[in-house]
């Protein structure tokens, strides 16, 4: 008995989290760009390794901006590409390539982007990856949302594009779902997450924070590290971008193997935070989560256990499903949503999963083993 009432207690919690993540979404309201006179320079941080088959792409949605172009510059950075990563950014004449000269560090990510940010001249760095797709009013509704507000770091949002796999298409469902808990979490100063292929950041407050220094030991936390540095400098100051303007699209990794060892590198850093409310959001999360499997295994002693897994997988779902609603139209992947049901099961076992490897184990990352 006394199991049924602590993942009841644990239900009842995460029920709560999901209800407050809900009304924070809506009430964030939609941006629309009104600064057509805009004078924030911008410098557009590229980190890449073995991206031959993606940057191309990039580098022409960058070409296509709307914004105008005497205020911004696009710096790639190559990580020690061993395809013709390099060799495609050379055929764009405006495109300034610097080369990452270190080796044996365990974050080559964070050094890519300080390099790239050494030799910025722009006010605000604007980061995103290099198998990403930006829409062309992305750096108008990021400056005027800026200049507006007085942000000295901004989070916007990402969606990923998937191919009809299942593969694909549980993580485009499940990303858009994280994505709408980072605006959530972000907009009520929360700061729970972030993604680094969309965010902004002053760059003036980038080296008063002292960059990445006491975080450049982890391999990942290039953006959500940093954004908690700086949330602790500038109270107030971060911000969310809630506009179809700023989508940066991506793609989806192609195999299960990559989508788990992207998973754990981003639970890895789930014990980094200086804000100890998120440990403990996360920590609910996951308790909850494992309750499920922990009924499955007392399912061997106590057969009522399974339908009392049963249950509970609908009531999850049937809590969830509002704020995936509303979190898909947004995105327009409202398509997504007839396997939301069927996904749940998976999800409780790769939210276990990720998050046991993601504080115990290592994962490879662009080729390489890392910590």
């Amino acid at each position: 008995m006394w199991l049924y009432i602590v993942i009841i207690f644990l239900f009842l919690l995460y029920a709560g989290l999901i209800v407050y993540y809900t009304r924070a979404w809506r009430k964030i309201a939609l941006y629309k760009t009104k600064n057509t006179n805009p004078a924030t320079s911008i410098s557009i941080i590229i980190p890449a390794r073995n991206e031959e088959a993606s940057i191309g792409t990039l580098l022409r949605s960058l070409q296509e901006q709307d914004y105008p172009k005497h205020l911004f510059e696009l710096i790639v950075v190559d990580d020690h590409s061993t395809d013709n990563t390099t060799g495609i950014v050379q055929q764009y004449s405006t495109v300034k390539l610097l080369q990452l000269k270190e080796e044996d560090i365990n974050s080559y990510k964070k050094k890519a982007v300080e390099t790239g940010i050494a030799a910025a001249t722009g006010s605000l760095i604007v980061c995103t990856d290099a198998d990403c797709v930006v829409p062309p009013g992305w750096l108008s509704a990021i400056a005027s949302y800026k200049e507006e507000n007085a942000s000295v770091f901004i989070a916007a949002p990402v969606v990923i594009n998937n191919k009809p796999s299942f593969v694909q298409f549980f993580q485009a469902l499940d990303f858009m779902i994280l994505q709408g808990i980072t605006g959530a979490a972000v907009s009520n100063h929360h700061l729970s997450m972030c993604n680094g292929a969309n965010l902004a950041y002053e760059k003036e407050a980038f080296y008063k924070v002292n960059g990445f220094e006491g975080i450049d030991a982890i391999a990942s936390g290039d953006d959500m590290l940093l954004m908690h540095k700086i949330a602790k400098q500038y109270p107030g100051k971060v911000h969310y971008l809630k506009s179809p303007a700023a989508i940066v699209s991506t793609a989806a990794v192609p195999t299960w193997k990559a989508f788990f060892s992207q998973r754990i590198r981003w639970a890895s850093k789930a014990g980094k935070y200086d804000d100890k409310r998120i440990f403990w959001v996360l920590l609910l999360v996951y308790l909850f989560n494992l309750s499920f499997l922990v009924l499955l295994a007392a399912g061997c002693w106590l057969s009522e256990a399974y339908f009392f897994a049963l249950l509970l997988l609908v009531a999850k779902t049937v809590v969830e499903l509002p704020f995936a609603v509303s979190v898909a139209t947004f995105f327009i992947k409202q398509s997504l949503l007839k396997y939301f049901p069927f996904f749940q099961p998976l999800h409780i076992l790769y939210t276990v999963i990720s998050g046991l490897f993601g504080q115990f184990g290592k994962y490879e990352w662009k080729g390489r083993k890392v910590r």
